[in-house]
């Protein structure tokens, strides 16, 4: 298994359509058998699902995400753990141990409660494929 996760300052990054860097975890045996940290050199939204699906990865885990991230997720085939927060490699920990808290419904959740005040209607280098909110 291919684990990864929205990564900044080994935290759980937590808006999915900008993120800079994802860790990946290969896993076997469910233990965390290597680690690295990869650069998404700017991609955005949904063409994360296709560099993920890229660098083989089956699952992610990660804070807010938008319906149109979700649905690209969805059609690579990779499994969504979104609305987590808190240190990358505890909450990896929690997923393997089966005990993590993820918000199966999340959607844009972020523009809420994370202090990323940004407004999906009003920021303008941003297009959202969502509907903030949902």
């Amino acid at each position: 298994m291919k684990l990864a996760v929205t990564f900044k300052e080994e935290q759980i990054f937590q808006h999915f359509g900008h993120t800079e860097q994802f860790k990946i975890y290969e896993i076997e045996n469910q233990k965390v058998v290597k680690s690295q940290i990869i650069s998404t050199n700017g991609s955005g939204h949904g063409a994360l699902a296709t560099f993920l699906k890229d660098q083989g990865v089956d699952t992610l885990i990660c804070g807010g995400i938008g319906g149109g991230a979700k649905a690209a997720l969805t059609q690579a085939g990779i499994k969504l753990y979104g609305g987590v927060s808190g240190l990358a490699d505890e909450q990896v920990q929690a997923f393997l141990q089966g005990t993590l808290k993820y918000n199966p419904e999340v959607t844009c959740s972020h523009h809420d409660n994370h202090g990323d005040s940004h407004n999906c209607e009003s920021h303008e280098h941003h297009t959202c494929g969502h509907t903030c909110g949902e």
